[in-house]
C-alpha cells in the first residue's frame, strides 16, 4: 500500500511527503474515502481528525464540520429519515470521516467505499460513559436556535441507532457495546482497525502506509474542553 494518496488537492499541501495509500475513485466519478471511522463520538474521534488530515491532507468529516457547514444538514437529516442519499457527493470534499453521525452510517458507508480501511476507535464502556454524560449528552439543550433543527435530528440518529437513553447509564453502555461488536462481526479483520487514544500514530500510519510522524499524536477535545464549548464549567 505504499503508494501516493492522490487526492484533487493542490501540489502544496503536503499531500505527498511520505508514502501513503492510493485512494481509488467511486463508480460515479470522485474519489473514495481512505478511512471510514466507525466509532462513535467521545472515542477520541477530534484527535483523529487531525491526525487524519495531517497525514492525508485531505480534510476528514467530523461532527465539528456540522456546525461549521449547516449547509450539509440536510443530506444528512434524509440519511436519518431514511431517504436516499448520495453518499459520494455528500462527502466529496473530504477523504475520511469519524465520529459522529458517520459513526451511524459505518454500513452503507462502508458499501460505497469498499477500499477504505475502517477504523474503529474504542475505549472502556465506563469511560466512555462517563465522558459522553458530561458533554455530548448535555449538549442537546445548549445549542443556539439555529442549530436546534440539526440536533433534534441527531437525537432522531441514535435513537434509531444506537441509543438517547441519557439518562440510563446501563441502555447507553449496552448500545455502545452492541455498536462495537456489530462492527466487529461485519467487517473482515483485514479491512478494521481497532484503535484507542493511546495506540498514537503507529498502527493506522501501519495500516495507511505512512511514515509515523516526528509530532506527537494530537490529543484534543477533552472533557473540559467540550464543557467550555458549550457553556459549562469544568468538572471539580
Amino acid at each position: 500500500m505504499a503508494q501516493s494518496f492522490e487526492r484533487a488537492v493542490g501540489p502544496d499541501d503536503g499531500l505527498r511527503r511520505n508514502a501513503g495509500v492510493q485512494a481509488k475513485m467511486h463508480e460515479g466519478g470522485g474519489m473514495e474515502l481512505a478511512v471510514v471511522g466507525a466509532g462513535v463520538g467521545r472515542t477520541g474521534t477530534h484527535s483523529l481528525k487531525l491526525a487524519l488530515e495531517h497525514l492525508t491532507g485531505a480534510p476528514c468529516h467530523h461532527m465539528v464540520e456540522m456546525l461549521a457547514h449547516p449547509d450539509q444538514a440536510p443530506a444528512w437529516i434524509d440519511a436519518i429519515e431514511g431517504r436516499p442519499v448520495d453518499w459520494a457527493a455528500m462527502l466529496e470534499s473530504y477523504g475520511s470521516i469519524v465520529d459522529w453521525p458517520g459513526g451511524s452510517f459505518w454500513p452503507e458507508l462502508c458499501a460505497v467505499n469498499p477500499n477504505a480501511l475502517v477504523l474503529l476507535s474504542v475505549r472502556d464502556a465506563d469511560s466512555w460513559y462517563r465522558s459522553a454524560s458530561n458533554t455530548i449528552f448535555l449538549s442537546f439543550d445548549r445549542v443556539p436556535p439555529e442549530a436546534a433543527p440539526w440536533m433534534t435530528a441527531v437525537r432522531q440518529l441514535l435513537h434509531d441507532r444506537f441509543s438517547d437513553q441519557f439518562e440510563d447509564p446501563t441502555a447507553m453502555m449496552d448500545a455502545y457495546e452492541r455498536h462495537n461488536a456489530a462492527v466487529r462481526a461485519n467487517i473482515p479483520s483485514a479491512r478494521l482497525l481497532e484503535w484507542t487514544l493511546g495506540d498514537g500514530w503507529e498502527p493506522i500510519c501501519d495500516r495507511l502506509g505512512f511514515s509515523v510522524p516526528s509530532e506527537p499524536f494530537p490529543v484534543t477535545n477533552s472533557t473540559s474542553d467540550f464543557r467550555q464549548m458549550i457553556g459549562l464549567p469544568p468538572l471539580s
